[in-house]
């Protein structure tokens, strides 16, 4: 062959092997002596089948290199393999996190899955149609504003499952969803702050959900709760505008000019970092001079300098737990009727202590 491509004059002719041809349901039925109905039931997880059988099936399924067709799948069964996920947000800790419990729980169980980044300027209504138009049923992370507003205006016959910060108290989200008791464990955090010494804890807040600006979250919550518990007069939170480490500096440089600040509980652990920054800067030690205690546990939390005392999250667990909600509501078309619950812990490392004699 010449190199404009064409064959020369008695060149050979090498054809490439022809490509395997993909095994089908009856090349497996055939294979393992069953009729193909029987296969069907197999791999879709029918009760219905003799062990023996079973393994019979699926040795031959592994032996041919059987993969089910989802399209076929799908029109036999009337289930959509497929989930969208809407979400403002897949660089932060807690939504990627998330969404790798999302992804894995997904594949785990034949689901593609897609994702779907909001913001502000979208229209929801018609972004929520668009995903919700090629079947299956969509995930909504609704930790912040947008996806909260999102999560609202998912049509009631379209099968949703959420993710959210922990509602208010006897209210419940709209859709089936799973959430951290973050509340609880806010108030948990700074009342071990309190037990170290220091006479009150001062807040830098995530945003939160809540329609109108100034709303206090649950991480809030569960701070001011603590404060009160123990008879303190919760001084004003900062932030509320933002999540990330470039917010905490900036209110961070606040807190280090007050010489009464002993003991900082902040939203997340972005907020912490840039807390953490701002201290050093202005020659305040951790903990030696104030204390600094996070919220997420990510996983640079534990390499910062000093390591950061946090709250963890199970994000992945969430997304998990998330999936099988939606799951159940497209495989029985039953909605879940109770909310599911994930735990937090409080890790305690390097940035907390005991107030320094002197301090106040």
């Amino acid at each position: 062959m010449d190199v404009t491509g064409h064959k020369s004059p008695g060149s050979p002719s090498t054809p490439g092997p022809e490509p395997r041809k993909a095994a089908s349901i009856r090349d497996v039925a055939q294979a393992a002596g069953v009729s193909y109905q029987t296969v069907s039931r197999v791999i879709n997880s029918h009760p219905n089948v003799r062990e023996e059988t079973r393994k019979r099936v699926e040795g031959a399924i592994e032996a041919l290199g059987f993969r089910r067709n989802p399209t076929a799948f799908a029109l036999a069964s009337g289930v959509t393999r497929s989930v969208t996920v809407l979400t403002s947000n897949t660089t932060l800790y807690g939504y990627a996190a998330t969404l790798q419990g999302l992804e894995e729980a997904a594949r785990a169980a034949g689901y593609s899955l897609g994702v779907k980044v909001l913001t502000p300027e979208d229209d929801l209504d018609r972004t929520i149609s668009t995903a919700a138009s090629g079947g299956g049923g969509l995930m909504v992370i609704g930790f912040d504003r947008l996806g909260a507003s999102a999560l609202r205006r998912v049509p009631a016959d379209v099968p949703c499952a959420a993710v959210v910060e922990a509602p208010p108290r006897r209210r419940k989200p709209p859709r089936p969803a799973v959430w951290a008791d973050d509340r609880e464990a806010a108030r948990a955090a700074t009342a071990y702050l309190l037990e170290l010494g220091h006479r009150t804890v001062h807040h830098v807040a995530i945003p939160t959900t809540g329609a109108a600006r100034g709303t206090a979250g649950p991480r809030a919550q569960g701070w001011r709760k603590a404060l009160e518990a123990a008879g303190v007069t919760p001084p004003e939170p900062h932030g509320g505008e933002g999540w990330d480490a470039q917010v905490g500096y900036e209110e961070g440089r606040r807190l280090a000019d007050d010489p009464d600040v002993t003991a900082v509980l902040c939203g997340n652990d972005d907020l912490a970092l840039g807390v953490l920054r701002a201290l050093h800067h202005a020659g305040r030690s951790v903990p030696g001079d104030v204390s600094v205690v996070g919220f997420d546990d990510a996983p640079h939390s534990g390499f910062l300098t000093p390591a950061l005392t946090t709250v963890r999250m199970d994000f992945q667990g969430l997304g998990r737990d998330a999936f099988e909600l939606l799951r159940d509501q497209l495989e029985t078309g039953h909605r879940p009727a109770a909310p599911t619950f994930a735990g937090t812990d409080l890790i305690i490392r390097e940035s907390s202590g005991s107030p320094t004699p002197g301090s106040r």
